[in-house]
């Protein structure tokens, strides 16, 4: 078992001290996934990528039931839709404060676009991709996580396959349908 997973069964047990054992053992992996999603954010963007891990952080070890974590993967999927959560969050109150929240259409392959490279994302991209991924969620989780991990985490399909447990084939073809999808919602069908 490795230390991760002890850490995360001491916390599901509740033991006092999981939670300052956990945090030096995924510091690192943290910030890389938040210094991925902060890349392709805008360059004057008042979020850190310090104050993004923490903020996760903490979400994660305080609204987080963590006897629902099985793992290490499902612990950094949930860190990544935490950090989701955040961008969006302050991306619909830059929105509220500038345009009263009015929302353009996305195309999908601004997407696509915007999960392969470290262009600015607008707040409006994060939050549209964002909604669409909760309407893709109830149709098919497991393509939805992809997309969360792809999109917002930065990760490439091969380390979101890998995270999420599932072949490199599983998750081209799950990509593949998930941007279909994706684009049916975008385009409002």
């Amino acid at each position: 078992m490795t230390d991760l997973t002890q850490i995360l069964d001491d916390l599901a047990l509740g033991q006092a001290d999981a939670t300052e054992r956990l945090l030096p053992v995924v510091y690192e992996e943290l910030r890389s996934m938040a210094g991925a999603m902060m890349r392709r954010e805008r360059d004057d963007h008042t979020l850190q990528t310090t104050a993004l891990v923490h903020e996760a952080y903490l979400r994660l070890v305080q609204q987080h039931r963590p006897e629902g974590w099985d793992g290490r993967g499902h612990f950094f999927s949930a860190a990544a839709e935490a950090m989701r959560r955040i961008l969006v969050e302050h991306a619909r109150r830059k929105l509220g404060k500038q345009r009263g929240g009015h929302l353009n259409q996305i195309d999908v392959d601004a997407i696509e676009e915007h999960a392969l490279d470290d262009q600015s994302q607008s707040p409006q991209l994060v939050i549209e991709v964002d909604e669409a991924i909760d309407v893709l969620a109830r149709q098919d989780p497991k393509s939805a996580e992809l997309v969360k991990l792809k999109f917002f985490a930065g990760l490439s399909l091969v380390e979101a396959a890998e995270l999420l447990g599932i072949s490199k084939s599983t998750a081209y073809t799950d990509w593949a349908y998930a941007k279909a999808m994706l684009a049916r919602v975008l385009d409002g069908a």
